[in-house]
């Protein structure tokens, strides 16, 4: 399995249990901080990863703060720890462990989170839906047709718009807009580059998914001005590079689940794996 990155947020008190126990774990790439704020400081900061976040109970505010990053980061594990408690529900956490260092529990239940992920991307990638789209982006012609072609895909998913912006450069960022879908107004108000502070360079720097509403903050244009009401962008990786982003938007304001953004992650990988065979031959 590949490294794991673990952002554990504790009691000052407790951190030294919490780290000691879980970095002793060679597959795991651990951070540790005793503050809510500075977790979400670090879960927004385009140049950190995290696959997996553990927030003790006792650090209060947790049910509010949990509900806050389920709709924002939607492919990020949530561990809740709870040691006052003999049993618990997991509520919007994934998994909850009441005694996490007895038979290394909290150890063994974020490594099956991460197993159950890759066992759920090859049943989605099964789905008669992915295979129609594989085999229709055989047929598509070149580099662009490739990008339209997963366009048009996510489109039939059930969203208004959607775009793909080809990386053009890494630093400084240049993101250009490549393939849209969408209403022509929408599509003529779609910014034709991303700009350094928005969404789409958020997650082509991070490499992770990210869904926003209107008042969140990186956003797309189109959904911070009010013209659409909620918006997810998953990264496209060729060949462990980053080569672009998907744009998906919808009218309505919480419309998009971690169900859509799996779906959206998997039309990414086979475009990934077209194009690759389109560039390297």
């Amino acid at each position: 399995m590949p490294s794991i990155d673990v952002l554990i947020v504790v009691r000052r008190e407790d951190a030294s249990r919490f780290y000691k126990n879980l970095s002793a774990y060679p597959d795991f790439r651990v951070q540790l901080v005793s503050d809510l704020g500075d977790a979400l400081n670090i879960l927004a900061d385009r140049h950190q990863h995290v696959d997996v976040l553990v927030v003790d109970n006792r650090m209060g505010h947790t049910f509010e703060f949990i509900t806050e990053l389920r709709q924002s980061y939607p492919r990020l594990f949530i561990v809740l720890v709870d040691e006052e408690a003999d049993f618990g529900l997991p509520g919007q956490a994934d998994e909850i462990s009441t005694e996490p260092f007895t038979n290394n529990d909290l150890i063994r239940r974020i490594t099956r989170l991460m197993s159950d992920r890759q066992l759920e991307t090859l049943r989605a990638d099964s789905l008669p839906a992915v295979r129609q789209f594989a085999k229709e982006l055989r047929k598509a012609a070149g580099e662009i047709g490739k990008q339209q072609t997963a366009v048009a895909a996510c489109k039939n998913l059930g969203y208004e718009y959607v775009a793909f912006y080809r990386l053009e450069n890494a630093d400084p960022l240049r993101l250009t807009l490549k393939a849209q879908d969408g209403p022509p107004p929408i599509q003529v108000a779609a910014p034709k580059q991303a700009a350094p502070d928005d969404l789409m360079a958020w997650v082509a720097q991070s490499g992770q998914s990210r869904i926003t509403g209107p008042n969140d903050t990186p956003n797309h244009p189109l959904v911070a001005r009010g013209r659409l009401g909620a918006v997810a962008c998953v990264p496209v990786i060729l060949g462990g590079s980053r080569y672009g982003v998907l744009v998906a938007c919808r009218d309505q304001p919480g419309s998009i689940t971690q169900e859509n953004v799996l779906m959206l992650e998997l039309v990414s990988a086979q475009l990934a794996a077209a194009v690759s065979k389109e560039i390297i031959g």
